[in-house]
């Protein structure tokens, strides 16, 4: 028979996935940074206090890297506390967790555990396994040199050959003054003196040295085009387009949805209107490639989205949760059978959607029940202000008096945390809410919000999460994603390596 004390666990553990999901330690719209990694900070250590295993087998849930690292460091920090069976399964869960993480964000964890004078031989063991799993040593010396070096030592590691010891660890003069077998390394050492070999290196590390020779800006990005990562593309469209370097565009085909939603708003209104085709197709190919076998499949479905002034974010996660909001609208019209959009604006023109007004989800949720639906999903930040309470209030008739058998199923996802609450924002008791990052990861979070209704409870929750643990390293091992690869998965890497991962993560 279930505790009132396993209910209460139940809930610790689901508040904590909320954060994991959507938290950042970054300022929200409502919130400041320092208030978000302080109560994220109280948060990790309550829930690895107190349980321990499913705070490490949260790694195995679509958390994003900001969380992922603080989980492995704090495991990792804590590692005498751990039994033997523990530690074993934290071991595999961080190894399949680290090869799913950008390289810049791993050697930035490493770096950390180095500051903090975290080195024990678990640490060590970690460090060196990842290392040694990385497809190529040359281009993370080159890339992420100083990471590299830190790393090697911390762990007392030896350089996977002589020339990688001789590049990290010898001096200016000497790297300069010898020649490398390795093409990469060489091409770094040409590059002080010959601007074409500028061309041969990867964009961040070919970008200090273009300023170095006086390479006008156009021209580098031209030539620099062939060798940057999805991401580097998508971050330079603005300052490349004023330069007049035309080479440098998107690939919207290879776009993840959420992403592409991003890059959408981040279009003025006109460009929006003029590229209608070529936007609205990319958007709804990646939608249907996010829902694979799942399209159609999920009946009658009606979504409010939020599409007010707050969806605007902050400075640090600009538009972020309207990205989601409009990501998650085009995934449930291919999931959906039937489908109805409901904009808290009151717009039709999803393609246009921007930040503005106050957020009516009340009577737009009123709206969307009138509708029927099988399926109801409010995408919104949970700030219900016009007039404040409505939605709480008919959320609770509905599912008291109206509908109290549950035909209707009604979830809220939300894809901001609320640090003053420790959780995201909740519209009624009787509606589930769950902590939303990406549109990709709607349906696994539509099927892990049930326990959120307080209906199930530990039991059930310990349940889930072993089967996903389970699932999720066994991926691992059928993919070959050990330490490093890459792997596949929920990570989405570029074809260096280089994972297409949240600049604000």
């Amino acid at each position: 028979m279930e505790t009132p004390g396993d209910l209460v666990a139940a809930e610790d553990v689901l508040l904590f996935v909320n954060a994991a999901v959507t938290a950042t330690g970054q300022r929200e719209f409502h919130t400041d940074a320092a208030e978000q990694r302080l109560s994220l900070d109280f948060l990790h250590a309550y829930i690895l206090g107190n349980y321990r295993d499913l705070y490490a087998a949260v790694l195995a849930l679509d958390v994003n890297d900001h969380n992922a690292a603080m989980i492995v460091r704090r495991l990792l920090e804590t590692s005498r506390e751990a039994t033997d069976v523990q530690r074993r399964t934290e071991g595999r869960l961080i190894a399949r967790r680290l090869a799913l993480m950008p390289p810049q964000r791993v050697y930035r964890l490493f770096a950390g555990l180095r500051r903090a004078g975290v080195n024990n031989r678990r640490t060590r063991a970690v460090v060196r396994d990842w290392i040694a799993a990385r497809p190529d040593a040359a281009l993370d010396a080159v890339k992420y040199r100083g990471g590299f070096r830190t790393a090697l030592r911390h762990a007392h590691l030896a350089p996977p050959g002589p020339e990688l010891g001789d590049f990290a660890f010898g001096g200016e003069k000497s790297r300069q003054g010898r020649s490398f077998d390795s093409p990469l390394l060489d091409a770094w050492r040409r590059a002080h003196y010959q601007k074409s070999a500028v061309y041969e290196l990867p964009y961040t590390v070919a970008e200090g040295f273009a300023a170095k020779h006086g390479i006008p800006r156009a021209a580098f990005l031209e030539r620099i085009a062939p060798r940057m990562t999805r991401l580097e593309r998508l971050r330079l469209q603005e300052s490349a387009r004023a330069a007049g370097a035309d080479a440098v565009a998107v690939d919207l085909a290879r776009m993840p949805l959420t992403r592409l939603a991003g890059y959408v708003l981040g279009l003025p209104v006109e460009q929006r209107r003029a590229r209608r085709a070529e936007l609205t197709a990319a958007l709804e190919a990646a939608a249907r490639r996010t829902a694979g076998t799942r399209q159609g499949t999920w009946g009658r479905v009606a979504a409010v989205l939020d599409d007010s002034f707050s969806s605007y974010g902050s400075g640090q996660k600009r538009r972020r949760p309207l990205a989601v909001a409009l990501a998650c609208h085009h995934l449930l019209a291919v999931l959906a059978a039937e489908y109805v959009p409901l904009w808290t604006s009151g717009r039709r023109d999803a393609l246009l959607a921007r930040p503005s007004g106050a957020t009516p989800l009340g009577r737009r949720v009123l709206d969307a029940l009138e509708t029927a639906p099988e399926q109801l999903v409010i995408v919104s930040d949970g700030w219900d202000n016009a007039p404040p309470g409505l939605a709480a209030e008919v959320l609770r008739v509905w599912r008291t008096r109206l509908d109290p058998a549950g035909a209707t199923r009604i979830v809220h996802l939300n894809p901001v945390w609320d640090a003053d609450g420790f959780d995201v924002r909740r519209l009624a008791p009787g509606v589930p809410t769950a902590g939303i990052r990406d549109a990709e990861d709607l349906v696994p979070l539509v099927g892990i919000a049930r326990f959120a209704e307080g209906r199930t409870g530990l039991p059930e929750l310990t349940a889930h999460l072993a089967e996903r643990t389970a699932a999720f390293l066994a991926a691992g091992e059928h993919t070959g994603g050990g330490p490093g690869t890459g792997g596949s998965g929920t990570g989405r890497t570029d074809s260096d390596g280089e994972h297409d991962g949240e600049a604000d993560e």
